[in-house]
């Protein structure tokens, strides 16, 4: 089988009708008792067994016909002691009347133009299978041969039946398939749509003018697909019809990434407490678009239940066997529930003269005896008793009053007459055809071809084969063939149930589906849809709502893949779509916004001069500064006195002047990175502070050496003149500048950003360039300062009044304090605060040099002038201790 494989269970059950045919048939005699002589073949039917009743008119050719004219079979208790009543079948099918009379039209439409069939007329002999198998079966039995027929033609088992149109359900076609397939007998239906029926091994002689199931099922699919329905409901018919349909149906679904809400089936029993249970999983699975599967009998008794229940807001989808069917679209009970429903049906056309030949049936016509039909359909019609018996057909209604006589079908409105849907009575028109214009094919043939017979004895198999051969273009301009399969070219039209103006229902195209078309098989006028509630909008049917941008699908456990929940974008990340199946990550100079549907460019941070931390580094720089500059113009101001004079006053000036440097060096600190700041703050810091420490130095050794020079004999500070302190301080600071010269050249501080992935911010910073370097000349400071320091310690007793060693000391156990601490601050800090760790290192050591060793110093000149005088530097007073 091509297209879809049947259950094994629905397999069983029609074979094993099949079986029981088979074996009615070896009763009947159709086998012949001895197979070396096939003369003696002949068919004989079980003695008491009754016919089924039968339209038939003669004709050179005759060609069966199955038709369910009726819905229902009532099943009848079997007591096994006497034999079982007649076969009763109800309901009567107006739409399969229709049917029926379409097939007879074509036939009398062809014997009365002669130009296709020239001297040969064309019969019929016509069974109501009263759409259940086994009447089916039964009904095909009697076309194969009957007593008549066995007497006509004693050396056939089938009379003089060549092909036979029919069944429209496919249940009943699968049973007749089988059973025909065995003697190679065409069958051409005209609804029976069963992908299963594709099969070729299982059913070799059977055509049809409705496409497969695989087709229409295709249809359905790409039409949930373009609509974005991901959560549908099916509801199937028990036959293989729907079973069949809704299990491709929804296995395509799930390749699409759909889910199937529920899939149920209706019982052929339409049991009330069954089909309730469905309603009730329809309105609990949360479904708004649900597809039933199924004829017409299967899909009414749903929506009766529905009614009851009050379901409504469903969008339904229709399977092609209730698209157009009237029972379901003229009531008005159905229009609040069905309004809106969409589906699949098969191309319509208008029949030139149909609805005229339809019209003239009437009970006082010659030809009422011979038609077994028209009894029920007219008393169903006008709802009155004709007063007639026909055998195995329901009795008369006593309730109902006798018919005037006067009832006319061009007086009233139903489903039989109106001809404004013609599908399925096409595809029956068409199958009349097909057959017509295989026997045409038949009569054309050339002599010695083992397909061409003669042309009184033509055999099934010899039909069977210019069946399949057939290709001709119609009245209407359609070409009518058969693929391998048996099938017919897949033409859909897209219909709308849509509520007229004067109330009625209105079966609107809105689309068409054509397999031949090419890639855009499917083609949707959305204007023209009216959905379920009277709505223009698409109606929205999913597990879960459909999940905004900036958000994304994250499934939910132990549900179906439809079922999810709408996880917002982690922070870096964004979705620009609805229903992103992942966020996706900015790249790393990008940051999502706050609806995390948009990268936007990272904030970039530095320290900048608008920044609270900016301002006030600037503020303590400026008045740092400032504080310098003061302590310079008090000491020119007051340079004559001893104070000043003292410890080499060039010494002092020098050390100002480094020390205001120092404090404007870290403003290089402050404001946007780039090449030249970068390379200019960490120089200019490194060779001020040198020069400021080199000053100290300076300073310290003078202490030192001073007190030395004062023993007898020494002539230590010739070697510690200004011109030898101006040395030192030159070759202490040549050397960080010559670090500093080679650090510039062989690996620059240059600006850096730093990204990191998890933070919204670019932090734009000076990276050092060469650690080794920044780490020589920070050693270089060090090492200095220690020195500074030891030396003042040495000197913190000497005997002298105002003795600067004690101020340094202080100083250098500041400025060693914040530098030690300032080294796993600095490499701790994130992003910007790790340069305002150095510009505060700068400033806390700038400001403890400044105030140890000057404030005090300031302190006398303006408060405590007295003291600023040689005589009290001269005068010998105790040190405290140290």
């Amino acid at each position: 089988m091509n297209h879809f494989e049947m259950r094994s269970s629905e397999r069983t059950l029609s074979w094993r009708i099949t079986q029981v045919g088979f074996v009615s048939l070896m009763c009947c005699g159709i086998f012949p008792h001895n197979t070396q002589q096939e003369s003696s073949q002949q068919c004989q039917i079980i003695p008491g067994s009754m016919s089924l009743p039968v339209l038939e008119k003669k004709g050179d050719i005759t060609l069966g016909g199955l038709f369910s004219l009726h819905d229902m079979v009532e099943e009848h208790s079997v007591s096994y002691t006497s034999a079982p009543p007649p076969t009763q079948c109800t309901r009567f099918n107006f739409r399969t009347f229709r049917w029926m009379q379409t097939m007879i039209f074509a036939i009398e439409e062809i014997n009365r133009d002669g130009r296709l069939l020239p001297n040969i007329t064309l019969g019929y002999k016509i069974y109501d299978s009263c759409s259940t198998p086994h009447q089916a079966l039964r009904a095909a039995m009697e076309l194969m041969g009957t007593e008549k027929s066995s007497v006509q033609s004693k050396e056939t088992c089938h009379g003089n039946i060549p092909a036979v149109i029919g069944d429209g359900g496919s249940t009943q076609s699968l049973v007749v398939a089988r059973f025909l397939g065995v003697f190679h007998m065409p069958q051409v239906s005209y609804f029976s749509s069963c992908a299963c029926l594709s099969d070729k091994k299982e059913f070799p002689a059977f055509l049809r003018t409705m496409p497969s199931d695989f087709f229409q099922v295709d249809a359905l699919v790409q039409l949930v697909k373009h609509f974005g329905w991901s959560w549908v409901g099916v509801i199937a018919g028990d036959d293989d019809y729907g079973r069949g349909g809704a299990n491709i149906f929804a296995d395509k679904v799930r390749t699409l990434g759909a889910c199937v809400a529920l899939h149920e089936i209706i019982p052929k029993n339409r049991a009330p407490a069954a089909v309730s249970s469905i309603v009730s999983k329809i309105r609990s699975s949360g479904a708004r678009v649900v597809l039933v599967f199924a004829v017409e009998q299967d899909a009414a008794a749903l929506f009766d239940e529905a009614l009851r229940e009050d379901l409504t807001g469903i969008q339904w989808l229709a399977s092609e066997a209730w698209s157009t069917a009237a029972v379901l679209s003229s009531p008005k009970k159905y229009h609040q529930i069905l309004q809106g429903s969409m589906g699949f049906a098969i191309r319509q056309t208008h029949i030139p003269g149909l609805q005229d030949f339809l019209l003239r049936l009437n009970p006082a016509g010659a030809d009422v005896p011979e038609n077994p039909f028209l009894k029920p359909f007219w008393e169903e019609v006008f709802q009155c008793s004709l007063g007639l018996t026909t055998n195995g057909q329901e009795h008369t209604d006593e309730r109902k009053p006798p018919c005037s006589g006067s009832e006319e079908l061009g007086n009233v409105t139903n489903i039989y007459s109106d001809v404004s849907q013609l599908r399925i009575s096409y595809n029956v028109y068409k199958a009349v055809y097909a057959i017509a214009h295989a026997l045409h094919a038949i009569r054309s043939c050339v002599k010695g071809d083992p397909h061409c017979p003669e042309p009184d004895n033509i055999q099934p198999w010899q039909l069977l084969h210019h069946i399949k051969q057939v290709t001709f273009v119609n009245s209407f301009g359609d070409e009518i063939k058969f693929d391998e399969n048996g099938d017919p070219a897949a033409m859909y039209d897209l219909v709308n149930w849509q509520l007229a103006a004067n109330g009625g229902m209105e079966i609107t195209t809105v689309g068409t589906f054509d397999e031949m078309s090419g890639k855009q098989e499917l083609q949707i006028q959305e204007q023209n849809i009216i959905w379920n509630g009277n709505r223009t909008k698409v109606p929205l049917s999913v597990c879960s709502s459909i999940c905004p941008p900036g958000t994304r699908k994250a499934i939910r456990p132990n549900f179906p893949i439809c079922c999810h929940d709408c996880v917002v974008c982690t922070d870096g990340e964004i979705s620009n779509q609805t229903d992103a199946i992942e966020c996706v990550r900015c790249l790393p100079e990008f940051w999502s916004d706050s609806q995390r549907m948009a990268c936007i460019p990272k904030e970039v941070e530095f320290l900048s001069f608008s920044d609270t931390m900016g301002v006030v580094l600037t503020a303590i720089s400026l008045i740092g500064f400032f504080c310098t500059c003061t302590v310079v113009v008090i000491f020119i101001h007051h340079r004559a006195t001893p104070i000043v004079r003292a410890n080499n006053s060039e010494l002092s000036f020098l050390l100002l002047l480094s020390l205001t440097l120092c404090f404007l060096c870290s403003l290089t600190f402050i404001g946007r990175p780039s090449q030249w700041s970068c390379m200019l703050r960490h120089t200019a810091f490194g060779i001020t502070f040198v020069l400021c420490v080199s000053c100290i130095l300076g300073k310290t050794i003078v202490v030192l050496m001073a007190f030395k020079a004062t023993l007898p004999g020494t002539k230590v500070m010739k070697w510690f003149g200004p011109a030898q302190q101006k040395a030192i301080i030159i070759f202490s600071t040549l050397i960080q500048v010559i670090i500093c010269i080679v650090w510039l050249f062989v690996a620059p501080p240059t600006p850096r950003k730093l990204m990191p992935r998890e933070s919204p911010i670019v932090i734009l910073l000076c990276d050092e360039g060469s650690p080794v370097a920044f780490a020589l000349v920070l050693g270089y400071i060090g090492l200095l300062a220690c020195l500074c320091l030891v030396l003042a310690f040495l000197a913190r007793k000497l005997p002298d009044n105002f003795n600067e060693a004690k101020l340094i000391t202080f100083s250098m156990l500041i400025f060693c304090a914040v530098w030690v601490a300032f080294v796993p601050a600095y490499i701790s800090s994130p992003g910007k605060y790790s340069t305002v760790t150095e510009v505060f290192a700068i400033l806390a050591s700038s400001y403890g040099l400044l105030g140890c060793i000057f404030a005090p110093k300031c302190y006398i000149i303006i408060l405590r002038p007295e003291k600023n005088s040689r005589k009290h530097l001269l005068s010998r007073v105790a040190t405290d201790k140290f």
